[in-house]
């Protein structure tokens, strides 16, 4: 994506503040919170900070991943938890990972087919409207250790369905979830926006669930790249980290959520029609049937949504051990492992130059079973 710069190319700071390098490839998933993305790109915020931003779309997370891992990819918009899962060799190679900073919460969905949206109208229970179907059931998510797959895990653990052992769980592209739903190949599906609106608009399926209503204020897509690259690109990583709070800060507005939509529809970011896309990017959920409204995805909040807090990172690898995909006892410790991956100091440096204020440390969120993280037990 090439746009005429609309920001000054002024370097803040001192010359000892001068990125170490000023050409940056970040890759994204064709997803509507990749919007501080497209912002910082469309604005050019990079050029205020020493950067040129280089937008490279991806077909999959397990691209997203692999990029990073061989340098194609200086950062990337990223599921919170493929860092995590990348981290500790879960499913796929292992190397040392940042999360530099959060760049949205809540804003995701949780699909089904119209069969089955049907059978839970008709049932008092999703575990008794998946038994009714007759066969095992299919969901897909977006990545093994991802965000959607700890969303799903929750929200049918939450209602006596076993992720493990009462479904079929499969990894499927965001952009090609729709598809399968459409030709009944799945019975549900957790991802990000547009896709559930897309399928909604398709008549293939229904939202059943937002996940704002799993976990309020939960942490989603993160800003991340290899550990070594920060190690020898300080300078790089904190003013990459400054350009995104001003891309998140922009676009969390709500006419810049409209205007960045036109960007979003275009056929090198998500291809898909800006009236499915605005909607539920500025929290209106036309149509869904909820218990209660969704929470809007948010993406600066005054600074209370970029913060990359320690518990939040903790909260993936309590889902891991209790899904069994990391043993107990198993490496450093759970505080230890957030706070080598999550990169605080840095990103206090940028924000305090940004002017954006340091949330509290620690929070405690009561999630869908009426369990308070920080009082979890898996």
């Amino acid at each position: 994506m090439t746009t005429p710069s609309s920001q000054p190319e002024t370097l803040d700071g001192d010359a000892a503040a001068k990125p170490e390098k000023t050409h940056l490839r970040l890759g994204f998933v064709a997803l509507s919170d990749a919007a501080p993305l497209v912002a910082a790109k469309v604005l050019e915020f990079g050029h205020s900070h020493g950067l040129t931003l280089e937008l490279c779309r991806q077909p999959s997370w397990a691209a997203v991943r692999d990029k990073l891992l061989s340098g194609e990819l200086d950062a990337a918009h990223s599921l919170y938890g493929l860092v995590y899962g990348v981290q500790l060799g879960i499913g796929g190679p292992q190397a040392d990972m940042a999360v530099l900073m959060v760049l949205n919460r809540n804003g995701q969905g949780i699909t089904v087919s119209n069969a089955l949206a049907q059978a839970l109208k008709e049932h008092d229970s999703l575990k008794a409207a998946l038994a009714s179907l007759g066969r095992p059931p299919v969901f897909a998510q977006t990545f093994p250790t991802g965000t959607h797959a700890m969303w799903l895990y929750y929200w049918l653990a939450a209602q006596g369905v076993h992720p493990l052992r009462d479904i079929q769980s499969v990894v499927i592209p965001p952009p090609q979830m729709v598809d399968a739903l459409a030709e009944n190949k799945l019975d549900g599906f957790c991802a990000g926006e547009p896709w559930n609106a897309v399928a909604e608009a398709r008549r293939a399926g229904r939202t059943a669930i937002a996940t704002s209503a799993i976990w309020p204020g939960h942490p989603e897509k993160v800003l991340a790249c290899r550990r070594d690259f920060v190690a020898h690109h300080p300078n790089t990583a904190r003013a990459l980290v400054q350009t995104m709070l001003e891309a998140c800060r922009w676009v969390d507005a709500r006419e810049h959520r409209s205007e960045i939509s036109n960007w979003l529809a275009k056929p090198d970011v998500l291809d898909v029609p800006r009236e499915l896309i605005e909607p539920r990017l500025v929290g209106v959920y036309e149509g869904a049937q909820f218990a209660k409204p969704p929470l809007p995805v948010s993406f600066f909040d005054g600074g209370a949504v970029n913060y990359p807090r320690l518990s939040d990172g903790q909260w993936f690898l309590a889902q891991y051990r209790r899904w069994n995909l990391l043993r107990d006892g198993e490496g450093a410790s759970d505080a230890a492992i957030a706070a080598s991956i999550n990169q605080t100091s840095l990103y206090r440096e940028a924000a305090a130059r940004c002017g954006v204020p340091i949330p509290e440390e620690m929070r405690v969120d009561v999630l869908i079973d009426g369990e308070a993280w920080g009082a979890f037990t898996a």
